[in-house]
């Protein structure tokens, strides 16, 4: 079965829309850019569509290229006061030190979860709140599952193995460079990719009946595709197309972030 990730999302946005409306003030969330890449653009657009949708306002603060750790920390910093919520939009150029930006958004103000360890919360990091979304609504039970997690990404690898293994899997992790690789995804019950190369997992790397949860997303010929080629969703019993799988789902969930962390505030 192909999920259809922008029918859940829509449901968990009504839900954030008719919140917000409850509310004595529009949230507003403030993102940050820099030299952003063909995929980026694609979600910052989403984004900033989506909010307004639901009505919460956006700022979209965009660094120059030059930009430094120290300017960008300082432009977080200084949003703070003015904001329910940030996110760093990554990837940044190479000499911002993306573990230092990171670790400046305040955890009151931390909309991507990202100091997320596995924990029973209700925020989530965005790609772990759209798995664990489908795992609810499709009766996904992780306990005992052979659960395989290609990538270490701070964004979906680190917390997608974090919250597999909390729900009981026997995760494996891996990268490039594994010497195990092809026995564990022979082997895998469940399947979670985010290592952004296109078609990176073939139909003949999977046993039928996978689940796979591909939160992978690179460019190639003008479109996003995914880290599971399609013909994988032949074989596998449930399958997140890219697009239109976990990534409108992940939207929804940090509109739903902002509103806790508005909340909590």
């Amino acid at each position: 079965m192909i999920i259809d990730g922008k029918a859940i999302a829509k449901n968990i946005l009504m839900d954030v829309a008719n919140q917000v409306l409850a509310l004595p003030r529009v949230p507003r969330l403030t993102v940050f850019t820099c030299a952003p890449n063909f995929e980026t653009e694609k979600f910052l657009t989403l984004k900033q569509k989506r909010a307004k949708q639901v009505g919460i306002t956006v700022t979209l603060v965009t660094l120059d290229s030059q930009s430094t750790t120290e300017t960008v920390v300082a432009a977080i910093q200084a949003a703070i006061p003015q904001t329910d919520g940030v996110i760093v939009q990554l990837p940044f150029p190479p000499q911002v030190d993306t573990a230092v930006v990171l670790s400046a958004v305040p955890a009151s103000h931390d909309v991507d979860a990202l100091r997320y360890s596995g924990e029973e919360t209700e925020i989530l990091p965005p790609v772990v709140g759209a798995i664990d979304a489908i795992a609810k609504h499709h009766d996904v039970d992780f306990t005992g599952k052979s659960v395989v997690v290609v990538g270490q990404g701070r964004l979906v690898g680190q917390p997608a193995a974090l919250y597999a293994n909390s729900k009981g899997g026997i995760v494996t992790i891996l990268e490039k460079g594994s010497e195990n690789t092809v026995a564990a995804l022979a082997a895998a019950d469940i399947l979670i990719l985010g290592a952004g190369v296109p078609g990176l997992v073939t139909a003949q790397m999977v046993k039928p009946g996978v689940v796979v949860f591909d939160a992978g997303t690179s460019e190639e010929g003008g479109v996003l595709v995914g880290d599971a080629a399609v013909e994988v969703a032949e074989k596998a019993l449930l399958f997140t197309p890219v697009p239109g799988g976990i990534g409108p789902i992940t939207i929804s969930i940090l509109l739903r972030n902002l509103l806790h962390l508005q909340a909590r505030q």
